[in-house]
């Protein structure tokens, strides 16, 4: 049988099992593979199009990190093949590259590469070593990912961000002028007119009702904002992911029945009577490693179906999280799943400076706003992961039942909060952050919110060392002035 692709030939070193197959080319996988001597050996019809560069130009050679970075510059699967990857890879690529959780002595990191296209492109790609029955190293192959899109998008939220936040300073700013004017004016009052004490008194409860209505304000323009940006990534992700979905089960079936017909036709090779034809059959069946690709198949097909899964579950906790203003009465909730949700979501604001470490105790469900204490821990985490220094370091999220209440604890390895400040940090506007990185409002919130759950936030904090914080709320809700049939203030 003819080779369908005569660019892509497969070289020597012990690739020849590997072959140019229907799979690898047909493959939407961007995909090529080197041989011991750094010899590209495979190179599919996916990858060509992602980078941009015809086959025969690459089969054949050496040196593909040419291709990608314009000039010599070892790529992933070099570095498997020296077995130099320990060595050399936090010196290439920093802190943009982790191992792979699924295979062994296999990377995987992102990076922008300027030479590819017009503007340049982002790839996520991964590295594994190829091995032969022996278990000898012969090759290594290496798959690629265009994240271009991905990254613009996230370039354009971070953009979006900053802006929200200079309006918020901006606004900042405008009220405490117009504070400072209010106050001069109470004190020209208070000299020039000792009678009108009384209204000044009146005044001051204007302002502080007037401060926790803008509280109110910022709150809800934020939860909404973040609610109105997860919902909309939730659906734009859920459609193709379920015709993905519903396309896996079919070719799930599809192989199913493949292979069925596969062992038919082997139980009826000892009924062929040319000896001839059993043995091409037999000797075909071994180059091509039949039995390996019926066992390795279903397992690849049950880890990509995971994977699937596992991104439903993001895009539902994204919907969850979105539904944020939806219900503001008092609720019954499971406060461990909620934590679970918004830690999903923030999940890449945390994984490259923390671990982040879950100890949940088992807890009653929870009479709470649960959309405003997802906002809370969000607030909490975040702070946490902004707390850690150059090294990464320990985030753990706990929480327990105790007595008629239940807490939860946010504690970090990061720099701690100094003396000095550690009075202040509720109060609404005060940061330590650099201008334009914050808005001081986080604790402020989630403080107010915390007490209109009639619940309490402690903080132990040491230099150095780093902060806990635990929020404590009542399982149950008090009786309201309303309910006992006293005039709501």
């Amino acid at each position: 049988m003819s080779n369908p692709n005569p660019v892509s030939t497969t070289a020597a070193h012990g690739l020849e099992s590997l072959g140019q197959s229907d799979f690898f080319e047909g493959s939407p996988v961007a995909t090529f593979v080197l041989n011991m001597d750094h010899i590209v050996t495979h190179f599919n019809k996916a990858c060509a199009t992602t980078i941009g560069v015809d086959a025969r130009e690459i089969v054949g050679k050496d040196k593909v990190g040419r291709v990608f970075y314009g000039h010599d510059r070892p790529v992933m699967a070099d570095l498997i093949v020296d077995g130099a990857m320990k060595e050399i890879i936090d010196d290439l690529y920093q802190s943009s590259y982790r191992s792979s959780l699924v295979v062994p002595d296999a990377y995987e990191a992102e990076a922008f590469f300027p030479n590819l296209g017009a503007n340049g492109r982002w790839l996520f790609f991964t590295a594994a070593p190829l091995r032969n029955a022996l278990g000898e190293l012969v090759g290594a192959m290496e798959t690629l990912q265009d994240i271009t899109e991905r990254k613009v998008a996230e370039e354009a939220l971070m953009k979006a961000q900053v802006e929200v936040e200079q309006v918020v300073e901006h606004r900042t700013a405008e009220l405490a002028e117009l504070n400072k004017a209010l106050r001069d004016d109470v004190r020209r009052r208070e000299a020039a007119e000792h009678m009108l004490l009384g209204r000044n008194a009146e005044l001051n409860l204007l302002n502080a009702k007037l401060s926790t209505a803008q509280e109110h304000l910022v709150q809800s323009e934020k939860l909404a904002s973040i609610g109105q940006l997860a919902a909309g990534v939730a659906h734009e992700i859920n459609n193709p992911i379920g015709y993905i979905f519903s396309n896996f089960g079919t070719l799930e079936n599809y192989l199913s029945s493949l292979f069925e017909i596969l062992d038919i036709y082997e139980k009826a090779e000892a009924s062929l009577g040319a000896a001839e034809t059993v043995k091409e059959l037999k000797a075909k069946r071994e180059s091509l490693e039949l039995e390996f690709l019926k066992e390795d198949i279903p397992v690849l097909m049950r880890e990509s179906k995971e994977g699937i899964i596992r991104v439903r579950k993001i895009v539902q906790d994204l919907k969850d999280f979105s539904h944020v203003d939806t219900n503001q009465d008092w609720q019954l909730a499971n406060l461990n799943l909620g934590i679970d949700s918004t830690l999903n979501v923030v999940n890449n604001e945390v994984k490259y400076k923390a671990e982040l470490v879950k100890d949940y105790g088992d807890l009653p469900e929870v009479e709470c706003r649960h959309s405003q204490i997802n906002q809370v821990v969000m607030n909490l985490v975040v702070n946490a992961a902004h707390a850690m220094g150059s090294e990464r370091g320990k985030i753990t999220v706990r929480t327990r039942a105790e007595g008629d209440n239940v807490w939860l604890e946010v504690a970090d390895t990061g720099s701690g909060i100094p003396k000095e400040v550690l009075p202040r940090i509720f109060d609404p506007f005060f940061t330590t952050k650099p201008v334009g990185k914050g808005t001081g409002l986080g604790l402020s919130l989630s403080y107010g919110i915390i007490q209109k759950h009639h619940g309490r936030i402690d903080v132990q904090t040491e230099a150095g060392k780093g902060t806990t914080f635990r929020v404590t709320l009542p399982i149950k809700q008090p009786a309201t002035p309303a309910a006992n049939g006293a005039n709501p203030a």
